[in-house]
């Protein structure tokens, strides 16, 4: 049992599926019984009416038909109700209940009872009013210092405060600058009224200057009239407190100075009574009521204030005294005395649920039983924990985070590529210039094995594809049921992708709200972005792949780029792509190599992946496990830095095109203020060529605007180039130096490490963080290295210099025996590159000196490196 939860001593729910706020609830002693026990009145927006008198016979019981004291339909909704001295003639207490357009004033009495089933209690009509404008909320006091009895101040929903003495209607005033109701107040001390504006002021009304001020009716006449009538309404004082308010109180204890208290959305306030803070307490939680309820100690205030966390937080100014746990989240609490028990929290929640609670805690009777004694048998509590042991050891590891098949999944999602290509083209707003652009359909399924709430589909590839529609919501699916949708990839960019994959996400809930994730990947013909064409003889990029098995027939590899009946297409075989370049693959008669061939660099990425892959998917169907592929030749890093420097240069463009437009754009507001003063001035002025300053310097500003924009999409074409290109380089490194899959990846960590480019965060300072601490870790050649520190703010950089040289400087030591790992233990990696009894190999020159941008090394082959003998 819970120390800090609040205990039930009474309890009951309301009605069905009825609405309470904040001024239903209201504890007095209605029915004038003078035996100092309050009674509970509550009144909900269905229009009833409750009165109840609890009699609990142990704490934590239900309600008792004899509890409900009455229950009335008053037909209309119940805003707040409240009880007073408000009939003349007596200083009896009477019930006032407010509607949306009346006020009625009740008195509740009760007749002894002949029979055993008690007292019986009826309200009779005192009186009522008809009021001309919506009601907000009332209170209500001794208004003008008045004894014995208490008159009644209504805010409307248009900010009229309408006053009623009693049974009749006394006048009523508009506040000033008001927007919307807030929550209003009345201090005896000062007799004045207080509320928060919609301006998020406290703000204080003296009862004589509304007494004296316009009346509302008179609104309509005119200013000389108004003048001669009566007074403008002035505020008293005002204190912003920068937030909406909840609720206002304003208590004067023995042992304490009149306060005003205010709880705001995020703050709780005490004022003094001229609007000056007393203190003011931030509360990390949003609260849904309050009241101040007594003063324990001299000059402090005790407060209750309830949150949306079903807590209720007792206060002693700004001091956290204590915190209880309630079932429901309170939209009004008050203090009551209820059977000889002072001191009890009444709660209402906003559905009904009313309860009387208590602090503290109570007596545990529970006692625990004895246990049987019996004998310890060791060897079965060993076996036993051997076996949670391994149960433990199987649930931590990493594999079984993850689903461990298909099966246990609660959702699954596949994607079928459409083996042929779209009849129709589905391609839209392409901007490729060939004569027809494809499109191929992937037709994705989604499979719930459970109850799958608010599933969304995305199917995302990278650009310049696009699909048809990337993004789908759905229905919640049942369990064992499916949706199928359909769309359709085709290439819109004027450039050629680097990668023919795309993904598809579902994110969805389960039953418990859990949100989880499925995916899947699917890939792209190449088709999709090229087609047959004549092979061509002559290029500028030569590539040579080296295989250990016989060169197979481009029929058989590349049926769907190749005519049956054309023999001459076995060995030679042209690709044309959509945006316009070509690129030629070569299988040799003699020897077992291919080469591919094109005029750009970045194009021949693509084709000698797609070679690969069906070489290596060809030798799996015959069950051929030793096939591989290797690269001997030099790593093309000329032509790679060149496209490097063309994006580094396009990016600088675009930071110089950005400092242009601010300047432009500066300059074109100065002559616009300029004008702006000209035309404002009683006396014309002549405009002294502003107005051709103004139109050329707009011409300006949307030429560089276009200017920019064309920069933008060139730098995107680049990015996408530099992407394949760089794509192309880790995998002839990797061939080249026959590097395991976990080397791979750290090779594609390292030199791809954005999906984007932008100018905050740009590719060439990441990628050269990247190299460079690869060659002061894994790479390094000492200590000194080891010790290096760079700097851990990423910032464009100058020129490409470094990068490149650092690029060089990390091929150079691949080719000498470095190997690729996370593990800054340098000794640890020597000793796994280079067998017993070798030596390190001394580095070349080429670290020594200076590399200049754009040269090239050839570096030799793992193979070649490895048979070099170190000295006995």
């Amino acid at each position: 049992m819970s120390l800090f939860k609040a205990r039930d001593w009474w309890s009951t729910t309301l009605g069905e599926k009825e609405e309470f706020d904040q001024g239903c609830l209201c504890v007095a002693d209605v029915d004038n019984s003078g035996s100092g026990q309050d009674k509970i009145i509550v009144g909900s927006y269905m229009g009833y009416l409750r009165i109840f008198n609890p009699h609990p016979v142990k704490p934590g019981d239900g309600v008792q038909a004899e509890d409900l004291l009455l229950e009335v339909q008053l037909r209309e909704p119940i805003l707040q109700v409240e009880v007073g001295k408000f009939v003349s003639g007596t200083e009896g207490l009477h019930l006032a209940v407010l509607h949306f357009r009346k006020l009625c004033v009740y008195a509740v009495s009760g007749t002894l009872g002949n029979v055993e089933h008690g007292n019986q209690y009826q309200i009779k009509l005192m009186y009522e009013h008809n009021l001309q404008r919506t009601a907000c909320n009332m209170t209500y006091g001794p208004f003008g210092g008045v004894k014995g009895r208490d008159l009644i101040c209504i805010q409307s929903m248009d900010g009229m405060l309408m006053l009623f003495e009693q049974e009749s209607y006394a006048f009523g005033r508009f506040l000033p600058g008001f927007l919307l109701p807030g929550p209003l107040t009345y201090s005896s001390r000062t007799d004045s009224f207080i509320t928060v504006s919609s301006c998020r002021q406290v703000e204080s009304y003296k009862y004589q200057v509304l007494a004296f001020a316009t009346d509302a009716d008179e609104r309509q006449e005119t200013e000389q009239q108004k003048l001669s009538s009566g007074k403008r309404l002035a505020v008293d004082w005002v204190l912003n407190i920068g937030e909406q308010a909840l609720d206002i109180c304003v208590v004067s204890f023995n042992q304490a100075v009149s306060s005003v208290f205010v709880l705001g959305e995020r703050n709780f306030f005490c004022l003094k009574d001229n609007g000056q803070i007393r203190f003011m307490k931030k509360l990390d939680y949003s609260p849904s009521c309050f009241i101040p309820y007594c003063s324990v100690k001299e000059g402090t205030i005790n407060s209750l204030v309830g949150n949306h966390n079903k807590m209720l937080n007792v206060y002693e100014d700004v001091t956290l005294k204590w915190a209880t746990q309630l079932p429901h989240v309170p939209v009004s609490v008050k203090v009551a005395n209820l059977q000889d028990l002072k001191g009890v929290i009444v709660t209402v929640s906003d559905n009904g649920h009313l309860q009387c609670s208590y602090l503290g805690t109570d007596p545990s009777l529970f006692q625990a039983p004895r246990v049987d004694s019996r004998e310890i048998s060791y060897e079965e509590y060993d076996a036993e924990m051997k076996e949670l042991q391994k149960i433990i050891k199987e649930a931590t590891k990493t594999q079984d985070v993850l689903p461990k098949s298909e099966k246990h999944r609660d959702l699954i999602v596949t994607a079928e590529v459409s083996p042929d290509l779209d009849a129709e083209s589905q391609a839209i707003d392409s901007e490729v210039k060939a004569e027809a652009v494809p499109s191929v359909t992937v037709k994705i399924t989604i499979q719930s094995r459970v109850t799958a709430q608010k599933p969304n589909l995305v199917v995302c590839v990278q650009a310049p594809l696009a699909v048809t529609r990337d993004q789908f919501i759905f229905d919640d699916l049942e369990p064992d049921s499916s949706e199928t949708v359909v769309v359709s990839v085709f290439l819109k960019g004027n450039c050629s992708p680097s990668e023919l994959e795309g993904n598809c996400v579902v994110s969805y809930d389960i039953a418990t709200g859990t949100p989880k994730v499925a995916q899947c990947s699917f890939k792209l013909p190449l088709r999709l972005i090229c087609f047959p064409a004549q092979p061509s003889k002559a290029a500028n990029h030569k590539l040579t792949i080296d295989t250990n098995k016989p060169p197979i027939s481009f029929l058989t590899i590349f049926p769907d780029f190749v005519d049956p009946s054309e023999d001459d297409q076995a060995n030679v075989l042209g690709f044309q792509f959509l945006t316009g370049s070509k690129t030629t693959l070569l299988a040799s008669k003699t020897s077992q190599r291919y080469r591919i061939q094109s005029d750009q660099l970045e194009d021949l990425w693509l084709i000698t992946k797609e070679l690969i892959l069906r070489l290596e998917e060809h030798f799996k169907k015959q069950n051929c496990k030793d096939f591989a592929c290797t690269f001997s030749g030099s790593i093309p890093l000329q032509e790679y830095f060149e496209l490097i420097d063309r994006h580094f240069e396009l990016r600088l463009n675009a930071e110089k095109f950005q400092e242009l437009l601010s300047e432009r754009a500066v300059q074109f507001r100065a002559i616009e203020r300029r004008l702006l003063t000209r035309f404002k001035d009683k006396t014309p002025a002549p405009l002294q060529h502003l107005d051709t300053l103004l139109e050329g310097t707009f011409r300006e500003v949307i030429a560089l605007a276009d200017a920019a924009e064309e920069n933008q999409a060139n730098l995107f074409q680049a990015f996408t180039k530099l992407k394949s290109a760089t794509h192309l380089v880790i995998m002839l490194i990797s061939l080249w130096q026959k590097l395991s899959t976990d080397q791979v990846a750290i090779l594609e960590a390292t030199f791809l490490p954005l999906a984007e480019d932008t100018q905050e965060l740009g590719w060439e300072e990441t990628v050269d963080a990247a190299v460079s601490y690869l060659l002061r870790t894994c790479l390094s050649k000492s200590s000194k290295e080891q010790a290096l520190t760079v700097s851990s703010q990423l910032c464009m950089p100058k020129d490409t210099s470094r990068l490149k040289k650092n690029i060089t400087v990390f091929c150079d030591r691949l080719a000498k025996g470095g190997r690729l790992s996370l593990s800054t233990d340098s000794a640890t990696q020597q000793a796994a590159i280079i067998p017993g009894g070798c030596t390190t190999i001394p580095e070349s020159d080429l670290e020594e000196r200076t590399v200049t941008p754009g040269s090239t090394g050839t570096f030799p082959s793992h193979g070649q490196i490895a048979k070099q003998k170190s000295k006995p």
